[in-house]
């Protein structure tokens, strides 16, 4: 063992100086590794080009065109490929943003998705969010100019296309998934209005809420 200290100290030339040690030899220190879910939504750059989402999301409108033959069977369409969007997103916005904790009052879900949802997605707030006067059940989340439609020439035959039911597939599964159970439609007012009607046990689970 002798010998070989002073055969491997002669051929680097150790002299108490790890700088003697060629590079190869340095042994760097090994970081934690850290999965998907450590990283938080709300820091970092979005990696998307606008550019790159107007064709992504025009050839997605063009997929699901041809699949079907009236423009409510199309906003249909778009509506459940939303959904399948709002699925996947639920489970990764609460374990990163509030540690796995869900929203049991109606009023911080819709502020959830108002706020860090829309962040996350668009990187900023939706404009506004407004409880029916008439309707206990219903609320509006407003957007003045969707990203959806930014991009999309809507042909006049099928003028009443708004395209922004992709966005209300995504609210729709995001509150049904977290316990919400509603129905969410996109219409043109105010830009795009997302009206969010809630069953009426998600009315009176709230109110029950309320009262402890």
């Amino acid at each position: 063992m002798n010998n070989f200290n002073k055969m491997f100290s002669e051929k680097f030339n150790l002299q108490g100086n790890i700088s003697s040690i060629p590079s190869s030899m340095v042994i760097s220190q090994v970081k934690p590794k850290t999965s998907i879910l450590d990283r938080s939504l709300s820091k970092g750059k979005g990696e998307v080009s606008l550019s790159c989402f107007a064709l992504l999301f025009s050839e997605l409108v063009q997929y699901c065109q041809n699949k079907v033959h009236t423009v409510p069977e199309l906003q249909t369409k778009l509506g459940e490929m939303g959904q399948e969007v709002g699925i996947k997103l639920i489970d990764l916005y609460f374990m990163r943003e509030k540690n796995g904790k869900r929203e049991i009052k109606l009023l911080n879900m819709l502020l959830f998705i108002k706020t860090t949802l829309w962040k996350g997605l668009f990187g900023k707030e939706a404009d506004k969010l407004e409880h029916a006067n008439d309707d206990e059940r219903i609320y509006y989340l407003i957007e003045k100019e969707p990203l959806v439609n930014k991009y999309i020439s809507v042909p006049k035959d099928k003028g009443s296309l708004n395209c922004a039911m992709f966005i209300a597939g995504i609210i729709e599964a995001v509150l049904n998934t977290a316990g919400f159970t509603a129905k969410v439609t996109a219409h043109w007012h105010k830009g795009t209005t997302y009206m969010v009607t809630f069953d009426e046990s998600v009315i009176t689970k709230d109110k029950q809420l309320d009262e402890r």
